[in-house]
């Protein structure tokens, strides 16, 4: 019995893990360039472990330089190590990383280094790298 509850409570700090809160909840009302075209979008679902979640992903493109926004609705959990991809599917095996979550709340935007191949990325994820941990993903549709 003891060695039951003791496998319970791991379980428990296991899950829990990736819920603490230390990513920003400021919301930095950052948004897409003046005048950039809209290239695709998707509306964030809930991954496993994400709840509270809301908002659109949004890529952009001015001046061959591309973007990806997250519009003043995002919302997602929050966790130790979130960080940004475009993958290849929710679960992001093959990825461009985008860098830590700047916040769970509100408009951010992120820079991509070089022009993505929207064909084969077709996902933005919010994803714990620490714990391998979905919380949010949009499937991105061209417009």
């Amino acid at each position: 019995m003891m060695k039951k509850l003791i496998l319970i409570l791991a379980a428990g700090l296991f899950l829990q893990s990736c819920v603490r809160e230390n990513t920003s909840t400021e919301d930095l009302m950052e948004m897409a360039p003046e005048n950039a075209k809209l290239i695709s979008s998707g509306d964030f679902m809930k991954g496993p472990y994400g709840n509270n979640i809301g908002g659109k992903a949004e890529i952009y493109e001015k001046d061959g330089v591309y973007t990806l926004a997250f519009d003043k609705d995002f919302s997602v959990s929050n966790g130790p190590d979130l960080y940004v991809y475009l993958s290849t599917e929710q679960q992001p095996n093959n990825f461009i990383s985008l860098g830590k979550l700047k916040s769970v709340n509100g408009g951010q935007v992120y820079t991509f280094a070089t022009k993505p191949d929207l064909d084969t990325y077709k996902y933005a994820v919010v994803h714990c790298q620490q714990y391998n941990h979905l919380f949010s993903y949009a499937l991105l549709q061209k417009k």
